[in-house]
């Protein structure tokens, strides 16, 4: 993955917090909020670049989970029986 940019973004105040509250309200940090705002500003106006990757998968991997080719970790498959393969409730 390329290295992130850093840069220095000055904003009133109030639209900080509104940002803020926002980003908790999707579970995002204040940060992955703006770039999530500003990918999608950029697509709509039809000038986000081709070779953009998505958004970096948010929370940590599971402990099970083993690296992909690209360093990040896939989550485990699920052990957990899927709706079709659970028994019928007897109530």
């Amino acid at each position: 993955m390329p290295e992130r940019k850093n840069i220095l973004l000055r904003l009133d105040p109030a639209v900080h917090d509104a940002l803020a509250r926002w980003a908790a309200d999707e579970l995002r940090s204040t940060t992955a909020q703006i770039e999530f705002l500003l990918r999608q500003g950029l697509a709509q106006a039809g000038r986000l670049p081709r070779e953009v990757g998505g958004m970096p998968r948010r929370g940590r991997p599971p402990k099970n989970a083993e690296p992909d080719a690209e360093g990040s970790a896939a989550p485990a498959p699920s052990t957990e029986p899927g709706p079709e393969e659970q028994p019928p409730n007897p109530a």
